[in-house]
């Protein structure tokens, strides 16, 4: 078919213009920095730390590694930004609210919740794609004073290390937040500030079976010779943890972490977290996560700050996939198997 355009006496056609208009282009901003350049090294494995110093690259932000059977922190990069007075956690407060849940009797690991017009969700989904619908209902079903109460007895608002003079103790807030209240609280962690190393410690908890330790940072030889895991306090949660460890599994597998799966290594279970923080200003990108699950060796904290776009907890679950990529490849989980071996058998010999 052929259509003819003819322009009447009155109609005329508009020319085209003598330059066409520039496009716009929305770079996306990066901030480039030297995130471990005020650092003291000594203290850290040399070789997590190093793996930590090239997965966060010249990026603004922050990695703590710990060693979750014993509570001993493996590396601190950025220490300025771990050591501050604490973040919005966003959407890694998620797997403590679900545990306060499943210990509360409020949900279980097959409690369907409406997320959407005609959707529904279990913890799992909703722990795999970080749905904020989800923790909403479960926080408000709770209540304030019990989230609050689970808060605070995981170490929440109070310092988890043992003689480590500057960590901050985060703030859990006595009354509901004001925007969004206790549901907003358990989605995106209103109202709390939260620090890595707080993090890393509930993370351990998670890994080790409801053990939480006193998290220690060694600092002198004496002390590293004498080293001694210190026990904060032991949770009665292992007949739940597989409820909840299932979705951290299914985050990376398949969802807001899956950046961070590695097929061929050790694999790791995590929770991503992104918001912003008008506290510090800026947005947030969190991963928590610790590998593996038979035989926990190593629990990573990531935080990003910035205001790019690409500051968010798939980002940050990303670099920890390249570290757990460079450990399994350094055979750093083979060499701590060893080394625990060796350990376990001095023992036995000097008994």
């Amino acid at each position: 078919m052929c259509v003819l355009l003819v322009a009447g006496p009155n109609f005329a056609f508009a020319a085209p213009p003598a330059h066409p208009a520039p496009r716009k282009h929305h770079a996306r901003v990066v901030e480039y920095v030297d995130p471990a350049k005020d650092d003291i090294t000594t203290n850290d494995d040399p070789v997590v730390r190093q793996i930590a110093v090239d997965a966060l690259g010249h990026e603004k932000g922050s990695v703590v590694a710990v060693d979750p059977t014993n509570g001993r922190i493996l590396a601190i990069v950025n220490q300025k930004m771990a050591f501050s007075a604490g973040f919005e956690p966003c959407s890694t407060i998620k797997p403590f609210v679900a545990l306060a849940g499943l210990e509360e009797n409020v949900i279980t690991r097959d409690t369907m919740i409406r997320v959407g017009k005609r959707r529904y969700m279990d913890l799992t989904e909703a722990m795999a794609h970080s749905n904020n619908k989800f923790f909403e209902a479960v926080g408000s079903q709770l209540g304030f004073d019990r989230v609050q109460k689970y808060d605070r007895q995981f170490g929440l608002g109070e310092r988890v290390g043992y003689n480590i003079p500057e960590e901050q103790p985060g703030w859990v807030p006595p009354s509901p937040p004001s925007f969004g209240g206790v549901a907003r609280m358990s989605s995106f962690g209103e109202g709390i500030r939260i620090t890595p190393f707080q993090l890393a410690s509930l993370v351990s908890m998670l890994a080790d079976g409801g053990v939480q330790y006193y998290l220690q940072y060694p600092r002198t030889d004496e002390d590293r010779q004498t080293f001694e895991p210190r026990i904060r306090q032991q949770f009665d949660i292992a007949p739940i943890l597989p409820d909840l460890r299932e979705g951290m599994l299914a985050a990376v597998l398949y969802g807001t972490a899956k950046r961070s799966y590695d097929p061929d290594g050790e694999q790791d279970l995590g929770k991503t977290g992104t918001c912003n923080d008008e506290s510090v200003g800026g947005r947030l990108g969190w991963f928590v996560s610790y590998a593996d699950q038979a035989h926990p060796k190593i629990v990573i904290v990531v935080l990003l700050h910035g205001g790019s776009r690409i500051i968010s907890g798939p980002h940050a679950s990303e670099i920890a996939g390249r570290m757990y990529r460079s450990l399994y490849e350094r055979n750093y989980f083979a060499n701590n198997d060893a080394n625990h071996n060796s350990q376990y058998a001095d023992s036995v010999g000097s008994q």
